[in-house]
């Protein structure tokens, strides 16, 4: 009986409790709340799209160290040379350098 009552109170403590907590306020786009609903609506897909931008930089950039990573792997299995490494990385910071020039003129259209 003893066992019952103190499973049945120690149950009882992990109810769970009203919490009262408040939800962030909603902020304001990176361009500033507009006169209008649809202004409004039009700088947060900016921000959407700024967001989608870095992106497709940062998955770039993973993607070229992945690139450089397999060519210096290569070069100690005899597979590749250091002159192709160093093509590989040139050639990927020169793609990165494009892609965030492209990316930050495509934003500057908006």
């Amino acid at each position: 009986m003893r066992t019952r009552t103190g499973l049945g109170f120690g149950i009882g403590l992990l109810q769970p409790f009203p919490v009262w907590a408040k939800l962030p306020t909603m902020e304001d786009p990176s361009r500033g709340q507009g006169s209008g609903i649809i202004e409004t609506l039009q700088n947060y897909a900016f921000d959407i799209v700024v967001l989608v931008a870095l992106l497709v930089v940062s998955s770039m950039f993973i993607g070229v160290c992945y690139h450089a990573y397999t060519r210096y792997s290569e070069i100690h299995s005899g597979r590749s040379t250091w002159g192709q490494f160093g093509l590989s990385v040139a050639v990927g910071a020169i793609l990165l350098v494009v892609g965030i020039w492209l990316l930050t003129t495509a934003t500057g259209i908006l």
